[in-house]
């Protein structure tokens, strides 16, 4: 692995761990050129579907797409990065289930709205105006209205 300090590729693995999911394994490493360590992580690679955009194109489904969304979503909000990684892995393993070669941005969309809507409305409000891309108010209003309706069941 190359070494993210001085780009040496030899190093030793330190430490390694499992996450809780089994599905990662996290590798402290350490450079034998300039002795800094960094952290890498493994995880296999699942063929994912590609995503139908909006306009037609089809490009590969990307995690790093949905927590750059996320992050501006979550901006100033008390979210931790490891509950906006849960939502993207929940999202990817839905992806997985579904079995298809083809899935639309649309239903992504939806699914990590669902599980923003629970973790915090905030966020969820600002990911949602952003998504569904809001002609005006008064559809901006009509969200939170829906919103505040569900919150008070």
């Amino acid at each position: 692995m190359k070494c993210p300090f001085c780009g040496h590729t030899e190093d030793r693995v330190i430490d390694s761990r499992t996450s809780k999911d089994g599905d990662v394994i996290r590798r402290r490493r350490e450079c034998l050129k300039c002795e800094r360590r960094f952290t890498s992580y493994e995880r296999v690679e699942d063929v994912l579907p590609m995503v139908v955009k909006k306009d037609g194109r089809r490009e590969p489904f990307d995690r790093q797409k949905i927590l750059h969304g996320l992050e501006k979503a979550c901006e100033k909000r008390p979210i931790a990065m490891e509950a906006r990684e849960k939502i993207v892995d929940s999202t990817e393993k839905k992806l997985l289930a579904l079995g298809v070669k083809e899935i639309p941005s649309s239903q992504i969309g939806e699914e990590v709205m669902s599980c923003l809507r629970e973790l915090d409305k905030v966020a969820y409000v600002r990911f949602a105006s952003v998504y569904r891309e809001f002609k005006d108010i008064n559809e901006f209003m009509d969200e939170l209205k829906t919103l505040l309706r569900g919150s008070k069941k």
